[in-house]
């Protein structure tokens, strides 16, 4: 039985409902009737409150343990096929917005494995479940809900969706890029020229939202996301490098006097770098010199683990492709 589909009583048309149903109504102008018709549908799942709590304490961060996850045979297979059937569209995100395939391959296989983990709840009572009932135990977000959950109407309706029949994460993120409501509103495009952004089934529309989301945060076209980099050895100077985390601050020549030794690409390279940090839970930390399109990657999930992710698996399946084309002898499909 998927995630939020047993039965359950929904939240019919209680008080606290209706005032909600007024205030997205009039905030997004929406017809009231149908807004308290819509969540009247809506159910209360507590699967929901309990995944939106923090994970319990337990080992330290461990980026050798973070990549294993996702940097693995099965994926970097399923990345393969997702390239060979969707190389127009990627190319053509290339061209139009100057995003490497590899780095879309790389966020779709890490938000959904290609579409195999893209959530079974129904959006409408994710958001609505954290919207009215926000579990106490950890900071109140339930206003950014409230908020995502009026977007989510809006494009229900822009869209002449079933808002009962939209699935997602426990969050309320949809499809195979996981996107949440406001992005679908503020990033999303229709790609594949049908009229609609459909970011559940079309596998266009979300490689080409992605990239728009990328470039709307501030992307490079053609510029690198990162160099390999051998930190300062002195506490003093790595504590220097470390100290504005991942706001890429210091040139090439400022990385050598601190101590740190970069890659020749990354020696050459005239923007400006951040030395990233990823712990190894008791072992020695590795490092990374990240630049202003490393930042925008962690946009779309902050962190710097899962920017790191991104681009290693979106490599690994660009190698893959590399190594069949050797071994064939044709060009890439």
């Amino acid at each position: 039985m998927a995630p939020g589909s047993a039965a359950a009583a929904t939240y019919g048309r209680r008080d606290d409902v209706l005032r909600l149903a007024f205030d997205l109504a009039r905030t997004h102008e929406l017809d009231p009737e149908w807004v308290a018709s819509t969540l009247s549908q809506a159910r209360r799942v507590p699967a929901v409150m309990r995944l939106i709590m923090p994970a319990a304490p337990g080992q330290a961060k461990s980026w050798q343990a973070y990549r294993e996850r996702f940097i693995e045979p099965r994926r970097i297979q399923a990345g393969l096929a997702f390239w060979d059937a969707h190389e127009p569209v990627l190319e053509r995100v290339r061209q139009r917005f100057g995003v490497p395939p590899e780095l879309v391959v790389g966020i779709i296989g890490v938000e959904t494995f290609y579409g195999k983990h893209r959530g079974g709840f129904r959006v409408l009572d994710a958001l609505a479940t954290l919207s009215l009932d926000f579990p106490t135990g950890r900071s109140d977000r339930s206003a950014f809900f409230r908020d995502e959950l009026g977007h989510f109407l809006v494009w229900a309706r822009r869209e002449a969706l079933a808002p009962t029949a939209v699935k997602g994460s426990y969050a309320g993120a949809i499809g195979l890029g996981q996107f949440m409501p406001g992005s679908i509103l503020r990033h999303a495009i229709d790609f594949d020229g049908d009229g609609h952004v459909d970011m559940g089934h079309s596998a266009a529309d979300v490689i080409g939202s992605i990239a728009n989301f990328l470039v709307n945060h501030g992307w490079l076209a053609h510029e690198p996301t990162d160099f390999r980099v051998q930190a300062p050895t002195d506490p003093q100077q790595l504590a220097a490098l470390l100290a504005p985390d991942i706001e890429p601050t210091f040139s090439a020549a400022q990385f050598a006097e601190h101590g740190a030794r970069l890659d020749d690409g990354g020696s050459r390279y005239g923007g400006p770098m951040a030395l990233v940090e990823l712990h190894n839970g008791n072992a020695l930390p590795s490092y990374v010199a990240g630049t202003r399109n490393f930042q925008v990657v962690t946009m779309y999930n902050r962190s710097a683990y899962y920017a790191m992710a991104v681009i290693e698996l979106g490599r690994a399946v660009a190698d893959r492709r590399a190594i069949r084309t050797v071994a064939t002898g044709d060009a890439p499909r």
